[in-house]
């Protein structure tokens, strides 16, 4: 077993994928119908492993070794506590995400009124952080709004899997730069809107191929600074939001300043704070609604 892992790391590592030893790991595992728990075990034992399995795990390396996300070769993406479905047609949940869904749970718990909370989660792609509220917060009502229809479908299959107990979600298509112009019913009645926006400058094509060649770029590009995308949906929260609600957008590192500035711009959202993720860099900006 150890020789057949090692041949797959030395793959990986010549073609430049970031955590070859990971990766190989985890492709070895999908291709033995194993988690990586059992996977450990037998590597301790250097167990043989089955012919069918080794001609799968080198056919998973090869794709793997053309840089396809190694999310879309095992069809998860592991979220907080969730395992996503994920491939073609929607974007792969990343780890610093987590503090985002993280940062809605934390203002969740804090609730202490009588109303039954509702969330709105804008450009909700995979369902993750819809998801994660929801399954970790019992009894909340959570709407994902999404435009790409691939997408959608993603994240309605993801829904399928889970048990809410309390909580509710729905997804439905809209486009988050409008949504409370084409929902007015909802305007004024989330507590929390969150949302992982494109906002990606339009001419920044990302340096890594899982990104820039598989990732959809509705889900990357948000206008020639990155920021006009989100500048949108900053109004849109404005509107969704009711007093004192909480908004949550995550941004690139280097654009908290930018975010905290169109928040200034707004007419009812006040306290903008950035905070930082895993790495100490800026990653999300939140602000609360405030009477106009």
């Amino acid at each position: 077993m150890n020789d057949v892992l090692r041949g797959g790391i030395r793959l990986l590592a010549e073609a430049g994928v970031p955590t070859p030893e990971a990766d190989a790991a985890e492709l070895l595992a999908h291709a033995w119908h194993i988690d990586r728990t059992n996977l450990s075990r037998r590597r301790l034992f250097d167990e043989n492993v089955p012919a069918d399995t080794t001609a799968e795990f080198a056919r998973l390396c090869e794709q793997r070794r053309q840089r396809i996300p190694l999310q879309h070769l095992t069809g998860i993406a592991h979220f907080r506590h969730l395992e996503l479905r994920v491939g073609p047609g929607v974007f792969v949940p990343r780890p610093e995400t987590e503090l985002l869904a993280g940062a809605a749970l934390d203002e969740l718990s804090a609730h202490h009124g009588d109303r039954r909370p509702f969330v709105i989660d804008l450009c909700s792609g995979s369902g993750a952080i819809t998801l994660s509220v929801a399954t970790e917060y019992d009894g909340v009502d959570v709407l994902g709004v999404e435009r790409e229809a691939d997408a959608l479908e993603w994240a309605r299959m993801n829904l399928e899997q889970r048990r809410l107990g309390d909580s509710s979600i729905e997804f439905i298509r809209g486009d988050a730069t409008t949504f409370a112009r084409e929902r007015p019913e909802l305007r004024g009645l989330a507590d929390i809107v969150v949302t992982n926006p494109p906002y990606v400058p339009n001419a920044a094509i990302p340096r890594d191929p899982e990104v820039a060649e598989h990732d959809p770029s509705a889900a990357l590009y948000g206008g020639d600074t990155g920021l006009e995308v989100p500048a949108l949906i900053i109004d849109q929260a404005t509107e969704l939001l009711r007093v004192g609600g909480l908004f949550l957008m995550e941004h690139s590192e280097e654009q908290g300043a930018g975010v905290r500035e169109l928040i200034a711009e707004t007419a009812s959202l006040n306290d903008a704070v950035t905070y930082q993720d895993y790495t100490g860099r800026d990653r999300f900006t939140a602000a609360r609604r405030a009477q106009q």
